[in-house]
């Protein structure tokens, strides 16, 4: 039976997904299924995959229903730099005023409001959709959110993985591996486990040799930014799920509630070796 993984296409994921291309014929169980977080979020949910570096949240919005990979997830050691708020004005200032959120990932989202809402104590007005020259604010994640790094239109951009470091002092997971229980049967374990193990070399692939392994994803997946903000990227991420970050998203799941954003904040359940 094919294991269907759900990749997305932004730099952050590189490490992930870059040592499998052009090696397909070795992974004939593995079928990549391409798309933004939200799609991944939605296709969890829906079983058309079985697991993916998707949006935290996603685990919170069907419970019992996931594990997670005890080891592997999308984290920064301070600023993330591509999950980012670029408003007009300063942060505390947008009580009642426009923010059009990003529609590429719900966890982004979820953050964003909880670090206003609980942190900041302002309520804007969250609107959904492409960024206007009306709207206060923006928020921005992936590859969007690097390139508008470059262009400088904001007077003023807030790092939401820094806002939540200096809030709760730990660093914020953006994206866990999540796996459907329905890819624990006898029919994909022994694929899901390999492709586990294969994911882990990938990464210390990219951290032996950064450049080879983008050479090989931007020739996939190519972006308009200068080569040196690319490689200087990764200097941000970390990829290890610690204690400490399994903790900040529990921590993470328990303000999504009280905030009504999920029906519950359930306890971290992971996959066994």
């Amino acid at each position: 039976m094919t294991l269907r993984v759900g990749r997305i296409p932004f730099l952050v994921c590189a490490p992930f997904f870059h040592d499998f291309i052009g090696r397909e014929s070795e992974f004939r169980d593995i079928e990549f299924v391409d798309g933004p977080p939200s799609a991944h979020c939605a296709g969890l949910k829906d079983g058309s995959i079985h697991l993916s570096p998707a949006s935290s949240i996603t685990f919170a919005q069907k419970p019992g229903a996931f594990v997670l990979s005890p080891d592997l997830c999308t984290s920064c050691s301070f600023e993330v730099r591509s999950v980012k708020l670029f408003s007009k004005l300063q942060i505390n200032s947008l009580d009642g005023k426009r923010i059009r959120m990003t529609a590429q990932s719900k966890t982004s989202v979820t953050l964003l409001r909880i670090l206003l809402e609980e942190r900041f104590g302002v309520k804007p007005v969250y609107v959904d959709g492409a960024y206007e020259d009306g709207d206060d604010a923006c928020l921005l994640i992936g590859d969007q959110a690097l390139e508008e790094n470059e262009r400088h239109r904001f007077s003023y951009d807030y790092d939401l993985g820094t806002l939540w470091q200096e809030w709760q002092r730990a660093p914020f997971v953006f994206g866990a591996w999540i796996i459907s229980k329905t890819a624990l049967d006898a029919e994909h374990l022994e694929s899901l486990h390999r492709y586990l193990e294969a994911t882990k070399i990938s990464i210390e692939k990219f951290r032996n040799n950064p450049s080879r392994a983008l050479d090989k994803w931007l020739a996939k997946y190519p972006v308009n930014l200068p080569r040196s903000v690319v490689e200087n990227y990764y200097s941000a991420l970390d990829y290890r799920f610690t204690e400490e970050r399994k903790n900040s998203l529990s921590k993470f799941f328990e303000l999504s509630k009280k905030l009504g954003l999920v029906g519950s904040a359930p306890v971290l359940e992971f996959l066994h070796p």
